[in-house]
């Protein structure tokens, strides 16, 4: 536990609601939404979240988001801790690699087995693989 006390918990915080911001923009209405909804076989005229609690669909995808965030800080404080001089390139490289080897690979099955498609899986893992990106730079800079 002594580990999890040594990381920046304020950039955490940050990126995580940062990335948070950043999945909120990806879906807005005026991004990828309406394509995302058709894709999955909506009509516009249905209610996303109906039947929802919309507070908790929110506020466990921001705990989701603190719990992806606070993974990376920990792979980097790792990283910074076996090579010093560890870079925002490198953070960089290390957030792409996540987000495209790690989260976008691990959904890719899925999102086919549940009959979603290409189309699906890239919005959505577009947004995944962006925002753990965003959150790689920040702790990096900021650790």
């Amino acid at each position: 536990m002594l580990f999890l006390a040594n990381l920046n918990w304020l950039a955490i915080l940050v990126a995580s609601l940062v990335s948070f911001v950043s999945g909120a923009i990806w879906f807005g209405p005026k991004t990828f939404f309406p394509v995302w909804w058709k894709a999955m076989g909506k009509e516009p005229t249905d209610n996303a979240g109906s039947g929802s609690n919309m507070a908790v669909v929110f506020g466990a995808t921001y705990l989701g988001q603190l719990f992806q965030v606070t993974a990376m800080a920990m792979i980097i404080a790792a990283c910074r801790f076996a090579y010093p001089g560890f870079s925002l390139a490198e953070g960089l490289t290390l957030g792409i690699i996540a987000g495209v080897g790690l989260i976008a690979a691990s959904s890719l099955s899925h999102r086919l087995f549940g009959g979603q498609g290409f189309k699906v899986w890239l919005i959505e893992v577009g947004s995944d693989a962006i925002n753990i990106v965003i959150a790689s730079i920040i702790l990096t800079l900021w650790f």
